[in-house]
Formats: structure tokens, sequence, C-alpha cells
């Protein structure tokens, strides 16, 4: 359909016209259309918009930003907020009570970069030269490094394995709590080392947390790779924009349709379209667009233009277990800390040191360790956060100190799914995740949450630590810890692999990140993931922008 885009308006084809029979506002002619201005999809706009030549349209659904977006703690502020969170729910859960699950996603500039904890995490080698023994050319390690080292610049770099002059900045949690040495002493003592820089050769190990935060200030993607781009006339961004659907002749891609302030608008992409809508909207945009498994299409009223049997499929996440406990050291939990002139001693360090409690990530403590001593690299993730709130979706602290304690399994085999529920694309998708429905998934996340409970145990902590009253002392058994996992964990809002990368069957995309048996189609985001990475998933979301960039501009 490129020579009926390209037509005036008033020529357009009855599938290029909104329902009423009126045709789309015309969206203008670009090279690139980015959909989604999320992790990837900012970085993939800044970055191809550095080559003057490149008419890039850039195209989110939510707004623009949010005036507390920049405060680290708004982590905490946005885990439900409609205005800036897509506030998805998963279909009751079948390994977890028959629980619906919150899915958040971010819903402005720098999609979830904008709202999330942001801890930062490569993940590990292992991760990658397993996409690469899967099929995927260009994404092993020694591919994949140099761009990690690209995006960012790290305040501790020093040997040449971190990035220097990145827009992407990273600097590491810097808080005297005493707790933090004891914590690390003891799981030092129990087997679990020190480790100077997780993000290093070897992620094994306890460090205090490196984050995408900079001198108090949240470093997300539009942050550090937009706002400056924008200053660039080769790059149009277009805010609360809802794409509807991908225009397509025959098996080539050739521009959107989207909806704005009520008006329906077409824009023509000459060169490609790249969906980085995300794990839970790029899959629902392509199915809206006839691209996926026909049976479902056809279900919902929708023309199969592109059979496609992977779409939506191979859903992970991780499912995180949390556990709270009191402190007896009142000084070393936020709870107090943040209370009365405490609270505003914290305010006055945020403002004058960047520093304390406003300036921190989800978690300030984090590390990596093996379940088993027989595997050749850690299974879990492990986090210590000195406060404790009343429940995940308010975050409202607790009035007495205590500490949260969390651990998720960092490779799950559990696999889901995200589908739509009917043709409209204002209809959120139905997600499932499965969770726990791999046997392994359960045995490795009650592992972890036992060496988290021994750590705090030891009499080296004795001084710090008061009585676990989630889930409490009863819950000791792995049976129970079983029962009340699935009564209380959620997912550590990491989705990915719904449109996964390989040469396979059931692949979406190839190693090049086009759309298999498509033309001038892309999708770059964590949806593409073949498996999860060992960690917090925005670095390599923002990988996938970067190693984007690179196929394009060199195609």
């Amino acid at each position: 359909m490129g020579t009926a885009l390209a037509a005036p308006v008033g020529e357009l084809k009855q599938r290029d016209m909104n329902p009423e029979g009126k045709p789309h506002a015309d969206g203008g002619r670009h090279d690139y259309i980015i959909v989604g201005a999320g992790s990837a999809g900012a970085a993939l706009a800044g970055r191809l918009s550095e080559k003057p030549g490149n008419r890039v349209l850039l195209i989110e659904a939510g707004k623009a930003g949010h005036p507390l977006s920049w405060l680290p703690v708004s982590f905490a502020l946005f885990i439900d907020h409609p205005g800036v969170n897509w506030r998805y729910r998963s279909e009751p859960e079948d390994g977890m009570n028959h629980r619906v699950i919150p899915v958040p996603r971010g819903k402005l500039l720098g999609g979830s970069s904008s709202i999330n904890g942001m801890i930062h995490v490569r993940g590990q080698m292992q991760d990658y030269d397993g996409w690469a023994a899967l099929g995927n050319r260009g994404w092993a390690w020694h591919d994949v490094e140099p761009l990690f080292r690209r995006m960012e610049t790290y305040e501790k770099a020093s040997d040449g394995r971190r990035g220097t002059s990145g827009p992407l900045r990273v600097s590491e949690v810097a808080d005297d709590n005493p707790i933090f040495e004891a914590i690390f002493k003891t799981a030092q003592a129990q087997g679990i080392r020190r480790n100077p820089d997780y993000n290093g050769p070897d992620q094994e190990g306890l460090g205090m947390s490196q984050a995408t935060i900079s001198r108090g200030r949240r470093m997300s993607t539009a942050h550090c790779y937009l706002r400056p781009a924008m200053l660039r006339p080769n790059l149009r961004v277009v805010t609360e924009a809802t794409v509807q659907r991908l225009v397509l002749e025959g098996k080539r891609c050739t521009g959107v349709v989207y909806t704005r302030g009520g008006q329906s608008v077409s824009a023509i992409a000459d060169r490609e379209v790249i969906v980085c809508a995300g794990a839970i909207a790029s899959p629902q945009l392509l199915e809206l667009s006839g691209i996926g498994r026909p049976e479902l299409l056809q279900r919902h009223g929708i023309e199969v233009r592109h059979a496609l049997a992977g779409v939506g499929e191979h859903l992970r996440d991780h499912i995180i277990a949390r556990a709270q406990l009191r402190l007896k050291l009142a000084n070393a939990s936020y709870n107090r800390r943040t209370r009365g002139l405490r609270g505003a001693l914290e305010l006055l360090k945020y403002v004058f040191a960047s520093s304390g409690f406003l300036s921190m990530p989800s978690g300030p403590l984090t590390g990596f360790a093996k379940t088993r001593p027989e595997l050749d690299r850690p299974d879990v993730q492990l986090f210590f956060t000195p406060y404790a709130v009343k429940n995940l979706k308010e975050r409202k602290l607790l009035d007495y100190p205590a500490m949260t304690l969390a651990c998720y399994q960092l490779r799950p085999e559990s696999l889901g799914s995200v589908h739509i529920r009917s043709a409209d694309p204002q209809e959120q998708p139905s997600i499932r995740f499965n969770a726990f429905s791999h046997p392994l998934d359960m045995a490795t996340t009650i592992a972890g949450f036992n060496m988290l409970r021994r750590v705090m145990a030891a009499p080296s902590m004795a001084a710090f630590t008061g009585e676990e009253f989630s889930p409490g002392p009863a819950v000791a058994t792995d049976a129970a810890l079983d029962a009340w996992l699935r009564s209380i964990a959620e997912t550590a809002f990491h989705p990915v692999g719904t449109c996964r990368m390989g040469p396979g069957a059931d692949a979406v995309v190839d190693d090049q990140l086009r759309v298999h048996g498509l033309q001038g189609l892309r999708v770059a985001d964590a949806s593409i993931f073949p498996t999860m990475p060992s960690g917090n998933t925005n670095a390599p979301a923002i990988l996938v922008g970067e190693k984007c960039a690179d196929l394009v501009l060199n195609a």
C-alpha cells in the first residue's frame, strides 16, 4: 500500500479510512517510524537521528513526562499511577492462587525507564553467548559488550571494561548505613563474596547497587537520549498518540495509523517501521495489524495479513519473593530516618548533597548467588533494602524500624503469553505468566529465600535484626514456603520474550530484528529476548535500542 499512502489524502483506499469512512489526516513521510519511546525506543531514536539525513518519527502513547519523574524515589509514587503507568493486569494465575497480578509499564517518554527502580544490571556473559548459540549471530557477549560500554558513563570505571562517555550515567549507591557492612561480612562468612562490580566479568557476589542515577536525578532514556535528540530538526516526537495498526502493502510495512486528540492520522515510512512498544504492547500491535496466529486473529475478526505463530508467546518474568523483619537498631531503617526531624534531615541531604533516602534506587544492596554449589554461575538475585512498606501498591512506609529482603530466580523456565482480547486497540491484552508452572522455578525461589534468611539470622546480625513478621517463623518448611509464595509473590516487572528473536518457526524476528517474512518492519525492545537476562532488564532493553540502531544504519 506504499502507493496508496503516497497518494493525496482524498485518494486513500477504504482500509486507510477511519470507522466513519473519512480519510486519515496526513502524518507526513519519514525514513523511519519508531513506535514507543521507552527504554529501547528512545535510545534508538536518539541514535538514528544522529545522522542528519535520517527523517525520524517517534510515536509515544503516553505523555511527555511528569514533574516528579526525575526524582529517584518516584518509583514508589508511580507503581500504580494511572497518569504515567499502563497499569496492566494479568489473568488470574493458576499457580498463584488464581490471583490477578499487577503489571506496571511506563506510559510517558522513557517508558519504564521513567518509572522503574533504576537498578542497572547488564546480565551475565553466558546470557548473550546463549543467545548466539540459539542461532542469533551478532549477539554474543563479545558483540554486545562494546555496546554496553558505548551507552554508559559509569562513575567508577577504571579498567576499560565500563563506559566512560555514554549518554546513560550510572552511579553506585553511596550510603553509610552500618547494616550494609554487617550484611557484607555475614554473607562472606557464608560463602557469598563481596563483588566491587557485578557488571564486570564475574557477576557473582554482593555489591552496592549500580543505578541509573546521577547527582540525585533519575537517568531515564527520555533524559539521557531523547531530550538532547529532540533539538535536532530531523527528529519529530509525537506524544499522547496511540498507534492503531501497522500498514501493510503485501508483505511490506509502509507506515502506521495512529490516533491523537480524537483524530486519525496516517504516517508513511519510506524505509522502515520499528516497533519498540515493549513486551506487552508490541505483540498486541502486531496482532491488531493482522500479524500472528491465524486462528486467534480470525476469532477477533482481524484479517490475517501474515501468519506468525510465535507472536505473543514465550512471555517470561522474574517472580519475586519478599520478606520483612523488624530492626533493633532504629537508625539503620529508613522507616525511622524519614520521620519527623529525621525526615527533614533526609530532605536537606538530598537538596544539598543529592544523597540520602530520596536519592536511592529501589534496592540499594543487591547480589547474585548460586543456590547449589555445582552450578557454574549464579541463579538467584538477592536484595537487601533498609525499609519496609505496608503494601506494594501504596508503598507507604511502616511506622516502626524494619527492612525488606527479596530474591528471584534469574532465569525462570515458566512460559506465558500476551494476546489481544479483541480488535479494539484500547482494550488491554490478555496476560498470562503461568508463574511457577515449571517446578524448577519454585525450588530455586525457595532456595534463594532461605539463603536470605540464613544471612539475616546469623549471630553477627543479632545487633540489627528483630523478628521476621512476613512471612514469619511459622512459615519454615519448603511446603509452607511454597504455599506462602503462591499467595503473596508478584512479578519483578521484567516482562520479556513475546516477540522472541531466533531462526526457528516459533520466533518472531531474526537476528537483525526483522520480522520473519516481512519487509520494512523490525521489533526492538525486551520482547525480542530469546531467554531472560540474569538480572534487572532495563539495561539489556537499552542495549537492544543501541544494537538496532547499528543494524539499521549499517543495512
